[in-house]
C-alpha cells in the first residue's frame, strides 16, 4: 500500500510515524504501513457468498442461496479472541460480501470490543441506512465500497444491472451516519480510462478516501492477466493519479489517495520527486524504508471461509493451517512452516531482477502470487514491475 497524498503531497512526514514508536497496537490507522513491528492486518473472508457476479473476484463467490458458512458466529468469536490476543491491529471484514452474513455487525462489534479495529470491504449494495447505522453504533472505523467506473462500465463488471447506482446509494447511508467510507478501485485495460470519473466522483461526493489496486492475477482475475495494463500504460496512470491528487490537494480539497498491490510505485513517486522537490523526495525514501514494501505473509495474512490461513488473499491455493484446528496465532509464528518463514523476509529467495534491484529493501520483492502466475516460479521477479533496468540498477537504498 502505497500513500499517494501522504508521500506525493507530503500530508506525512517520517516524524509522524516516529512519535508512536511505530508500534502497530499505537500507530493511528493511516499510519499503519509505517509500523516496525508488522504485527499483520488480517483479512477475513468470512463468507463466499455473494450477491454480485464480478467479473475480477479473486474469491470465486458462490450465490448467497443454499451455500452455508462453515465457521459459525461462536466459531469466529474464538478466531477474534486469538487475534485481539496476538496483537492484530485491524480485522478486515471481507467476502464474498460479508453483508450478506447476519451476525456481521454482531462479530464487528466482537473485535472492536477486544481492541482491534475493524473494517469492512464491500460492493455497497447491502449498506442500507438502518444497516449503516448499525456499523456506525458498533464503532466500525472505515467501509470500502468498490466501483469499477461510471454505471455502464460498473455494471458490465459486477454482473448485475443497478450495482452502480446500489453501491452510491451505500456510500450515502455511510456518510449520512457519519461512518468513514471510501471508494476502492480495481486497474485494469477495460477500466483504466474511468480513474478521472473516480477523481471527479470523489470530489463531488465529498468522499475522503479512495484505494487504486493494481490487478492481481488470482481468482477469476487470472482469467484478466493478459488484460493487466502494459508498463508504460501503468507509469501514465500512477502519473494521473499523482496529478489528480496534487489537483485536489492546491485546491483545498485533499483526499487520502493510496494505491494498492504494486509496490514499484513508491520508487516510482520518489524519482518524480526527485525531479521536483529533491528535500521531499529523502523524506519520502525514510517512509518507503519504514513501509518495506510487500508485507503477504508477515504484515497481512488472510483466513478463508472455510478457516484456512494464506499468505494473503490471492494465494489462496497455498494453506498453512486452519483457525478451526490450531490457533491463528501458533500458525503465523510456526518455524517449521518452511514457506511462511521465506515470506517474511522475502529478500534472500527472489531471483533474476527482483535479487538485484536496488529498491529490494524498499519494495519487498513485490507480489508473488503474480509471479506465480505468470510464470510458474514462486519467485521469479514480477511481471507487473514497470521500473526500468536503468532505475534499478545501483547501490541498495
Amino acid at each position: 500500500m502505497i500513500g499517494i497524498s501522504k508521500l506525493y503531497c507530503g500530508t506525512v512526514e517520517p516524524s509522524d510515524a516516529l512519535r508512536y514508536g511505530r508500534h502497530s497496537g499505537s500507530l493511528p490507522s493511516h499510519l499503519l504501513q509505517f509500523s516496525k513491528d508488522k504485527k499483520p492486518v488480517v483479512v477475513w473472508n468470512m463468507t463466499q457468498r455473494c450477491n454480485l457476479k464480478c467479473v475480477h473476484c479473486y474469491a470465486h463467490a458462490v450465490d448467497p442461496k443454499g451455500h452455508q458458512d462453515p465457521i459459525d458466529t461462536e466459531q469466529a468469536k474464538a478466531m477474534i479472541e486469538d487475534l485481539a490476543a496476538y496483537g492484530a491491529p485491524v480485522l478486515l471484514f471481507s467476502g464474498g460480501e460479508p453483508l450478506v452474513r447476519e451476525d456481521l455487525v454482531e462479530l464487528a462489534k466482537y473485535a472492536t470490543a477486544r481492541g482491534m479495529r475493524a473494517v469492512i470491504s464491500t460492493n455497497g449494495t447491502l449498506i442500507t441506512k438502518s444497516k449503516a447505522r448499525e456499523l456506525k453504533d458498533v464503532g466500525l472505523s472505515y467501509v470500502g465500497i468498490s466501483l469499477d467506473g461510471a454505471e455502464t462500465i460498473h455494471d458490465r463488471f459486477r454482473g448485475v444491472t443497478g450495482s452502480y447506482r446500489q453501491a452510491l446509494k451505500g456510500v450515502e447511508n455511510c456518510q449520512a451516519e457519519g461512518l468513514k467510507v471510501g471508494l476502492r478501485f480495481t486497474i485494469n485495460k477495460r477500466n483504466a480510462g474511468e480513474i478521472p470519473h473516480l477523481f471527479d466522483l470523489i470530489e463531488q461526493m465529498e468522499i475522503p478516501r479512495i484505494c487504486f489496486y493494481h490487478l492481481v492475477y488470482a481468482g477469476r482475475g487470472s482469467e484478466l492477466m493478459n488484460e493487466d495494463l502494459d508498463h508504460a500504460e501503468t507509469r501514465a496512470v500512477v502519473d494521473l493519479i499523482m496529478d489528480r491528487t496534487r489537483d485536489l490537494h492546491e485546491r483545498g480539497k485533499p483526499k487520502e489517495v493510496l494505491t494498492v498491490d504494486n509496490h514499484a510505485d513508491g520508487p516510482y513517486v520518489y524519482f518524480r520527486l526527485l525531479r521536483e522537490n529533491p528535500q521531499r523526495a529523502a523524506e519520502v525514501l525514510e517512509l518507503l524504508k519504514m513501509n518495506e514494501g510487500n508485507s503477504s505473509g508477515r504484515g497481512i495474512a488472510c483466513i478463508s471461509w472455510d478457516g484456512s490461513v494464506h499468505a494473503d488473499q490471492f494465494l489462496r491455493h497455498i494453506t498453512f493451517g486452519n483457525v478451526l484446528k490450531r490457533p491463528f496465532s501458533a500458525i503465523w509464528d510456526d518455524p517449521s512452516i518452511e514457506l511462511l518463514q521465506k515470506l517474511k523476509d522475502k529478500r534472500p529467495h527472489v531471483t533474476g531482477r527482483c535479487a538485484r534491484c536496488r529498491f529490494l529493501n524498499i519494495c519487498g520483492g513485490n507480489f508473488r502470487a503474480r509471479a506465480e502466475a505468470a510464470t510458474g516460479d514462486f519467485w521469479a521477479p514480477d511481471p507487473a514491475c514497470y521500473l526500468t533496468d536503468d532505475e534499478i540498477t545501483g547501490e541498495p537504498l
